[in-house]
Parts: C-alpha cells; structure tokens; sequence
C-alpha cells in the first residue's frame, strides 16, 4: 500500500471513530478537517470532502449537501459503527488497534 493510500485508510477511521462518538453521529466537513490535527492527521477541506465522498459510496456515511459553496454534513450509517469500532472491516479504512 503506497503512502496515499494508507493516509487516506488512517483519515477514513479518524472521521468514522469521530462520528461515532458524536452525540447524533452527525458532522460537518469543517469540524471533521479540524479534528484531524488533532490524531496526527492534517487534511484539506477538499481531501476531507473526497474521503467523505468515498465514505459514502461505501455506505459507511450518509452525505447532505445543502447546496453549492456549503458545508458537507455527514451521518454515520450502523455499517459505518461497526467499522469504528472494528466489529465489520472495509477494505480501504484502517482497523481499529485492538484494545485489551
């Protein structure tokens, strides 16, 4: 796995594990570029938006765009929890680290 394909895994359970943790398990793509420095991750809007795009095609996110130049909202879907918290694997979202 090259180096982009592995950041982008590692930016996908970032924002799945966020959502999850998330009263509503709703975000919006600026609040989710800005949590990201925070696990050692640093993304542009634009990269967070094509993760989220990929997120839903995956069925793992369901995406809202209120309109053009707006913010992408998204919500995880039960599949998308249970990749967060590593009960289901989709290729392409690094696993979660077990936890003993």
């Amino acid at each position: 796995m090259d180096y982009g394909n592995h950041f982008a895994a590692h930016v996908r359970l970032a924002i799945l594990k966020f959502l999850a943790a998330q009263p509503g398990h709703r975000a919006n793509d600026s609040i989710l570029t800005s949590i990201l420095p925070d696990v050692g991750l640093t993304a542009t809007r634009d990269q967070v938006r094509t993760e989220l795009a990929w997120l839903a095609e995956q069925r793992l996110v369901i995406q809202e765009e209120p309109g053009p130049m707006k913010l992408v909202i998204v919500d995880i879907t039960e599949r998308g929890l249970d990749v967060a918290a590593g009960r289901a694997h989709v290729p392409g979202v690094q696993r979660p680290s077990p936890r003993f």
